[in-house]
C-alpha cells in the first residue's frame, strides 16, 4: 500500500458536510491532514459539477462513492452518470436496506439483482462492489450469506469493498476476506475494532485497536486492493481528528 491510495471516507464527518459551504470547508480540513482521495458519501444535497470543483480545487480525488441502495437496483444509469460527472470509476452498494433476507432464496435473489444492476456498471466503464455489515455473516444451514451473495454474481459484475470492522464484528476474518477475494476486491474500508470500558465492541482510530493492520494490508495487496478508504462511524471527539490519528498511523506503520 501507498500513502497516496489511501482515501477519507467521507462518511465519517457527515455531521459537517450538510452544506454546500460545509462540504468545501470540510474538504479543505481533509486535505490538510494529507488524504489525496475521499469516498463521497453521507453529505448533504450539492451539484455534482459543484462538487467536483470544490475537490478539484483541493486536490482531491473522489475515488469511490457509496448511492443509495434501491437507486443502484432500480436505476443503474442515474449512478454511471453520476459517477460520470464525478470522474469516478466506483461505486459500493452500502446496505440491504428494507431488503428481505429471511431465506436463503432472499439471499441468491438479492445476488441476482445486484449482479444485474453490476452489468450495466461494467457494460459503461463503472465498477460495482458490495460493502458489508455484520449481517452477512449469518448462516443458513451451511451457507453463509456474504458467501452466497459472491457465490451468486459474475466477477465482473460485483467486486468487493471488505469492511473490516464489520466482519470482525460478525466473527469473520478480515485478512481470510481479503485473500479471499483475490483480483475481486478493488476497495477496502479500514476500520479498528475495540472493546470499550462497558466491554462492548466499538469503533476506534486506526492502531488504536486490536485488528492485525499489517496481515489485512498485506492480504489486500495480494488481492489488488486499489483504494484504502478510512472510515469510522463513531468518534469520541472531532471526526477530522480521528482521520488525522488514522492517517498517520498508516503513513508511518503502514505504508511502503
Amino acid at each position: 500500500m501507498k500513502i497516496e491510495q489511501v482515501a477519507a471516507q467521507l462518511y465519517t464527518i457527515r455531521d459537517q458536510i450538510k452544506t454546500p459551504a460545509e462540504i468545501a470547508a470540510a474538504m479543505k480540513k481533509v486535505r490538510a491532514v494529507g488524504y489525496e482521495a475521499v469516498q463521497v458519501s453521507g453529505m448533504g444535497p450539492i451539484d455534482e459539477k459543484e462538487l467536483k470543483a470544490i475537490l478539484d480545487g483541493e486536490g482531491l480525488v473522489c475515488c469511490a462513492t457509496h448511492e443509495p441502495s434501491d437507486k443502484i437496483i432500480n436505476d443503474p444509469m442515474a449512478i454511471v452518470d453520476r459517477l460520470d460527472k464525478l470522474n469516478c470509476k466506483y461505486t459500493a452498494y452500502p446496505y440491504p436496506s428494507n431488503v428481505k433476507l429471511d431465506s436463503i432464496d432472499d439471499v441468491v435473489d438479492l445476488a441476482e439483482k445486484l449482479n444485474a444492476a453490476g452489468k450495466v456498471l461494467y457494460e459503461n466503464g463503472k465498477v460495482l462492489a458490495y460493502h458489508n455489515h455484520s449481517i452477512e455473516f449469518r448462516r443458513f444451514d451451511d451457507d453463509l450469506m456474504l458467501d452466497v451473495i459472491y457465490e451468486n454474481t459474475d466477477p465482473r459484475y460485483l467486486k468487493g469493498e471488505i469492511d473490516t470492522y464489520w466482519v470482525q464484528h460478525g466473527g469473520g476474518d478480515p485478512i481470510e476476506w481479503c485473500s479471499a477475494l483475490k483480483d475481486r476486491l478493488p476497495l477496502l474500508h479500514m476500520k479498528d475494532y475495540v472493546i470499550n470500558s462497558a466491554s462492548q465492541p466499538t469503533m476506534t482510530e486506526i492502531g488504536n485497536g486490536n485488528l492485525n493492520w499489517s496481515g489485512i494490508v498485506s492480504a489486500a495487496d495480494y488481492a489488488g486492493c486499489e483504494w484504502y478508504i478510512v472510515e469510522q462511524d463513531i468518534c469520541d471527539g472531532d471526526p477530522i481528528d480521528s482521520l488525522k490519528i488514522s492517517y498517520e498511523y498508516i503513513r508511518d506503520f503502514l505504508c511502503e
